[in-house]
């Protein structure tokens, strides 16, 4: 496998540009070559957008350019903007960046436990459409285990902080100020409208629910509000399309995260709104914006954005992330070292299977020649005995060669001296469903910690 990633993040692009990013990565899985990639898992999140790709066999630059270029067309920006704004990580360096990504360490609030779950449905949906590979099923599996793992072993992200709690925060402090009575209160008192019904306003609900809210209403252009607040207990009140009007001018409180592509404009909240004298505050947590900007310039309208929130995101202590990060460095070292393990062990068993078929050809001749005889039985025992003691050094030497990152030269030198294609000989088997070859070598001759090839 040769695997990579594109990555455009928060971290060096303004969220507008991430957000055009993400309309085009989401048509890679469906446009690219499948000469080009052999399987694809796209992230994009409220801050994010990311590309996980298995090239096979194939050369990495040609592959990422094959993805740059189709989010290009998408997007109608230029090859080059879009070059310009994705960073490449190869092999090792990707695998390292995912596990960071989904403990965490990379977003905008460090240690916010919504990225484990948006890397789990990454890895869901590509399943679902048949995009994935074995590898990144691996790794993605992986990368959730151990951002699991660092939430159950350390504090970081224990109190809570995400993207909507600290935007929730913000909201208070505008309308409530720092007295914990008088936050209690203003949520308890206010009139809510949630736009969106997807996993981010899942999460809004809960936070809104456990800080009191019991005026809450919410709308869906889908249609899906309905289902939504009835699978979460139906506390809040799911409104149609002929109510929501009613429920903008009526709002304390507007919070938008559902992406879509409909935006609510100044002039169209300043008409929802008409005689209303009452304060706003409206909090925009989508990736692509259900509000208008400008609608912050509205009188007595406070206006939040993912901006506002990457602004104010709170440090978490220097010692959990320390922890998470020696977590994340023991969570890598070993994936890697059991990738090489497994590659290994694809070397390996094309090497025994050409030379086990190479002596059930001679031991076919013996046998014609001289029938199933007892010598012949003897004579095919010896060569077995043979042919392993010849085996045990090169597969040796394969080990070492996965453990020092030189597996590569040791497959050249099998391609050079037997003509063994690792790869093709491995794809082959496992289109096969994993059966094996009757002349290929028995699963107990392969070291058990190898036999997850």
């Amino acid at each position: 496998m040769v695997m990579f990633s594109l990555v455009a993040a928060h971290t060096w692009l303004d969220l507008e540009t991430v957000a055009r990013l993400a309309s085009g990565a989401s048509e890679v899985s469906e446009t690219v070559c499948p000469d080009a990639i052999s399987g694809v898992v796209t992230l994009s999140t409220c801050n994010r957008v990311e590309v996980y790709a298995d090239a096979g066999s194939k050369d990495i630059d040609q592959a990422a350019d094959e993805i740059l270029y189709t989010i290009a067309d998408s997007t109608g920006l230029s090859y080059d903007e879009v070059s310009s704004a994705f960073r490449l990580y190869r092999n090792d360096a990707a695998v390292r960046h995912l596990f960071e990504v989904g403990s965490g360490l990379k977003s905008a609030v460090v240690g916010e436990r919504e990225i484990a779950g948006q890397v789990r449905r990454a890895l869901a949906e590509a399943r679902e459409a048949g995009h994935t590979t074995g590898s990144l099923t691996k790794l993605f599996e992986t990368a959730s285990r151990t951002a699991k793992d660092i939430g159950a072993q350390t504090a970081l992200g224990s109190t809570g902080r995400s993207i909507v709690s600290v935007a929730l925060d913000l909201a208070t402090e505008l309308r409530a100020g720092t007295s914990v009575v008088g936050a209690r209160r203003f949520w308890e008192d206010a009139n809510i409208l949630l736009v969106g019904t997807g996993a981010y306003a899942g999460t809004t609900l809960a936070q809104l629910e456990a800080r009191g809210a019991k005026n809450v209403a919410v709308h869906s252009s889908s249609g899906r509000a309905q289902q939504f607040v009835a699978d979460r207990g139906d506390w809040a009140m799911a409104l149609g399309g002929a109510e929501v009007e009613g429920a903008f001018a009526e709002a304390d409180v507007l919070i938008g995260v559902s992406g879509g592509e409909r935006t609510v404009s100044a002039q169209q909240l300043q008409r929802l709104r008409e005689g209303a004298s009452h304060r706003l505050t409206v909090l925009d947590l989508a990736l692509t914006h259900d509000f208008d900007p400008a609608i912050g310039d509205l009188p007595a309208v406070d206006l939040i954005t993912l901006e506002s929130v990457k602004m104010a995101a709170p440090s978490e202590q220097q010692a959990s992330i320390t922890q998470a990060q020696q977590l994340v460095d023991r969570a890598v070292d070993d994936y890697l070292h059991e990738k090489r393990e497994r590659t290994a062990s694809d070397a390996i068993v094309t090497l025994r299977g050409h030379t086990m078929a190479v002596l059930e050809e001679e031991m076919a001749r013996v046998r014609d020649r001289h029938g199933c005889t007892a010598a012949a039985e003897e004579v095919q025992l010896a060569m077995r005995r043979m042919v392993r003691q010849m085996l045990h050094e090169p597969t040796i030497r394969a080990r070492q060669a996965a453990a020092n990152g030189t597996l590569d030269e040791y497959e050249a030198a099998l391609e050079t001296v037997f003509g063994l294609d690792v790869a093709e000989t491995m794809k082959q088997r496992r289109n096969n469903n994993g059966v094996q070859h009757p002349e290929s070598p028995a699963l107990d001759e392969v070291p058990a910690q190898q036999r997850t090839a």
